[in-house]
């Protein structure tokens, strides 16, 4: 029972990074129709800042993330403008080839840059986890989880309750409608997906600590975050979070009960088995 509840916390813990992985890339699809095959690059990129900040600059990488997370917002905005601007209106099967190229690109670019070497980031307050309640939780995961809710909560916040936030959830469900009513969609759609590539940035750095870093990590993590947006219905925030978390406890009851080399086939089984039975996600609203 103890080691059923220790994989449910371990579980818990790692599902809500994936679930910023996941919301980022549900409110880029949600308001431009883009399948953005780049967004586990952009983890990869937050991932990389944590071991540069702890490497060179002696910062913590939790502290760090003040540093990433405007910097990965305006490299949004930049690959937005400049790059993909032009090419959303070819349609989302052209975006989704485009952005898989843009992938391999920045992939084979940090591989150039950094090597293929397995790096890690060591701290010293990793030595002793927590253990409340006799589980043991490592220290660095939980403040990532603690740091994910406050972002979470933040997020939230600013979609709900700012005229930015209101502008992009109204683009989101009804364009067409959201541009009659005065709303600029292509300002909207910028700051979009600035905001989807912070996301996925803050959750690398955030994960960073706990996961081995190489230059294809982007890979691994754009997969598991497509099982997520499935898994709680494309399109859908509170959705992406369910989903981010499913996918945690799944995978880390799998490593436990399984095997741990098979723990990521069992969330693409999963996955399959979403798709073959409720397309539109465990928590989507079917068609009528």
């Amino acid at each position: 029972m103890e080691t059923f509840v220790q994989s449910i916390v371990s579980g818990l813990l790692t599902g809500s990074l994936y679930a910023m992985i996941g919301v980022g890339l549900t409110v880029i699809f949600g308001v431009m129709r883009i399948i953005n095959m780049a967004h586990g690059d952009m983890v990869m990129f937050g991932m990389y800042g944590a071991f540069l900040s702890i490497t060179f600059l002696k910062i913590d990488p939790f502290l760090s993330i003040l540093i990433w997370i405007p910097l990965a917002f305006f490299i949004g905005v930049f690959i937005y403008r400049f790059l993909l601007k032009n090419i959303v209106p070819a349609g989302e099967l052209n975006t989704l080839l485009y952005t898989a190229g843009l992938s391999l690109f920045i992939a084979n670019l940090v591989l150039l840059i950094a090597t293929g070497d397995y790096r890690t980031i060591k701290l010293k307050y990793a030595i002793m986890p927590l253990r409340p309640f006799g589980i043991s939780v490592p220290i660095p995961l939980a403040i990532a989880f603690g740091m994910a809710i406050l972002i979470t909560i933040a997020l939230y916040w600013f979609l709900v309750r700012t005229d930015t936030g209101r502008a992009i959830r109204a683009t989101s469900q009804e364009p067409e409608a959201a541009a009659l009513m005065g709303v600029n969609v292509d300002r909207t759609a910028i700051i979009t997906f600035a905001l989807g590539t912070a996301l996925a940035c803050s959750a690398g750095v955030l994960l960073a600590p706990s996961l081995y870093l190489y230059p294809t990590v982007g890979e691994i993590l754009v997969a598991k975050c497509f099982v997520i947006v499935v898994l709680g219905g494309l399109g859908s925030v509170p959705g992406a979070i369910a989903g981010g978390v499913l996918l945690g406890v799944v995978e880390s009851l799998g490593a436990v009960y399984v095997s741990v080399p098979y723990k990521d086939a069992i969330g693409f089984v999963i996955f399959l088995l979403v798709l073959l039975f409720r397309p539109s996600g465990l928590f989507g609203v079917g068609k009528s």
